[in-house]
């Protein structure tokens, strides 16, 4: 007789940054639909709240807890990780979706700018990590993921703070697997790094072009055609931050459609 296949993410806890919409949305269901419990947060607290309550609605149960959440703020991770450990009875998944884009060539980037590109991309993931890592500890094994960007590897001038913010993600997700490894803690931490995914953040493109031309710009430098879809993006989630991958850590998954490639 066959026996039944327990969910990927079964018995497992999240906490997601930016789940709002996009991508963080997209995970957090995914993420529940696997059996995990997840703590999601985001700026805009109404609709981080309404993902929640759809989420357990169609679980018919309470697995999902939102909360507000400036990623910038180090005492605000310190308050919301203690709570998400509280409510779902530990904590075994990060993911650090939440981010921001910029615009503007070396010569026109002005320090303020730089400043919020790098707290909200890079500075936030120190501080999520830093607080986190005492919690992983105690549900190990378990995964940390942090979404980062083709821009990591492929260079347009016009976007050179978030291209260096996306690099250093890399960079450092790189640093946090490697340094748990040498302590012999198993929490692992890896980088998934998107080319264009159908998402808010290129929608301006499709206001400003309309959809075909804005779609033939997009896709120009990916073999495949197409953009992504932000699914394409949660599957590979899981897998990082399920313990199929238990013997993966310090990698850059890279979800482009070939981009890289040429």
């Amino acid at each position: 007789m066959p026996q039944s296949i327990a969910p990927r993410l079964a018995g497992k806890q999240a906490f997601i940054t930016g789940a709002a919409g996009g991508l963080g949305r997209a995970i957090a269901q995914r993420f529940a639909l696997q059996g995990a419990k997840l703590f999601i947060t985001d700026l805009d607290s109404a609709r981080v709240a309404e993902v929640a309550d759809a989420i357990n609605a169609e679980a018919g149960a309470q697995v999902a807890w939102a909360a507000a959440q400036d990623v910038r703020d180090e005492a605000v991770w310190e308050a919301l990780l203690s709570e998400a450990n509280a409510v779902m009875g530990g904590l075994s998944i990060l993911v650090n979706n939440a981010g921001t884009g910029s615009m503007g060539r070396i010569e026109q980037i002005e320090q303020k700018e730089w400043r919020r590109v790098m707290a909200v991309n890079v500075e936030s993931i120190v501080f999520s990590c830093k607080h986190a890592l005492p919690y992983l500890r105690e549900r190990q094994p378990a995964s940390i993921v942090n979404i980062s960007s083709l821009a990591a590897f492929k260079i347009e001038p016009d976007y050179t703070a978030y291209n260096a913010s996306k690099a250093a993600v890399a960079s450092l997700s790189k640093s946090i697997a490697v340094d748990c490894a040498r302590q012999k803690i198993d929490v692992r931490c890896n980088s998934i790094h998107p080319a264009f995914i159908r998402t808010g953040i290129v929608e301006p493109f499709f206001q400003q072009l309309g959809e075909e031309e804005a779609t033939r710009k997009l896709v120009r430098g990916i073999p495949m055609r197409r953009l992504g879809d932000p699914d394409d993006v949660a599957y590979a989630a899981i897998y990082l931050a399920s313990d199929e991958s238990r013997y993966v850590t310090a990698a850059e998954l890279v979800i482009d459609g070939g981009a890289r490639a040429i």
